[in-house]
């Protein structure tokens, strides 16, 4: 969090980054994603990651933080008056695993909401949404399906054709309860 808070704040100053002295943990490679929310309404401000372990940890958090802020083709880049109005997020997520299934339907009985982020792959259509998300919109299993299909451009029931390719992964989140605040575990529970 903090790493994401410095990054952020260093680039829309356009001050020079110190470099970090990262931990072996933050030298493994992870995905990664950094939400920026309005504070204290909590809109969407900017969210970007990468799902997959391709950079070390340490890497992918700046990267996606500074892309958060600045590159959310959704808005308009951070500027230096909002610092002290947003609250930032860094979800660390597991490796997708493709969700194996009989029949498409079954999807509906594999997601579990508030633990499950969800991967879609159609062709060369591709959507994200993060484990936090239905918990915040009250979404059961079937509107998540159907929310992951229009996030990749898809329709909502593209979900049920058997060459759509699923994959679940779990995150463990970490966020500022205010700005520059006490930075908490997340918990996702589910309805």
């Amino acid at each position: 969090m903090r790493i994401a808070r410095e990054v952020i704040e260093k680039h829309v100053r356009r001050e020079p980054l110190a470099e970090f002295q990262a931990t072996e943990t933050f030298q493994k490679k992870s995905g990664v994603f950094v939400t920026i929310e309005t504070y204290p309404k909590k809109d969407l401000r900017g969210c970007i990651g990468f799902p997959e372990p391709h950079f070390k940890l340490i890497n992918a958090i700046k990267s996606a933080a500074k892309s958060a802020a600045t590159e959310d083709p959704r808005f308009p880049p951070v500027s230096p008056k909002e610092l002290d109005k947003i609250v930032i997020e860094v979800s660390l997520l597991t490796n997708p695993e493709l969700i194996k299934v009989n029949s498409p339907k079954d999807y509906i009985k594999q997601v579990v909401i508030g633990r499950d982020g969800l991967i879609i792959e159609r062709g060369f259509s591709r959507g994200l949404l993060l484990p936090q998300v239905p918990i915040e919109w009250k979404w059961d299993a079937e509107e998540f399906l159907a929310q992951i299909c229009y996030k990749a451009g898809l329709p909502p029931d593209t979900w049920l054709e058997p060459a759509t390719k699923l994959y679940r992964f779990t995150a463990e989140i970490f966020a500022e309860e205010k700005p520059r605040g006490e930075i908490v575990p997340h918990k996702l529970t589910d309805k």
